[in-house]
């Protein structure tokens, strides 16, 4: 069985007769949605799905300073903007 890092799965079964039941419990969790007893796909609340999304683009930003920390660098006078 492969390992998942979610602690609250259901069954992909369990999911279409009760789905709004696990949504009202899946509250601020990922829930881990199981095919045959193999995570198949991710249950995401919109607000944690948001802030994972704001946190990835965070991530790439302090990639793209870092990438360009060291120049080049063009030199403006403040006049010439």
């Amino acid at each position: 069985m492969s390992h998942s890092v979610i602690d609250v799965s259901v069954s992909a079964e369990e999911l279409r007769r009760d789905y709004d039941r696990i949504l009202r419990e899946a509250d601020q969790h990922p829930i881990a949605i199981l095919n045959r007893d193999q995570p198949e796909a991710y249950l995401l609340p919109v607000d944690y799905y948001e802030q994972l999304m704001a946190y990835l683009e965070d991530l790439e930003d302090a990639a793209l300073v870092r990438e360009r920390e060291a120049g080049p660098f063009v030199n403006v006078s403040i006049d010439d903007l």
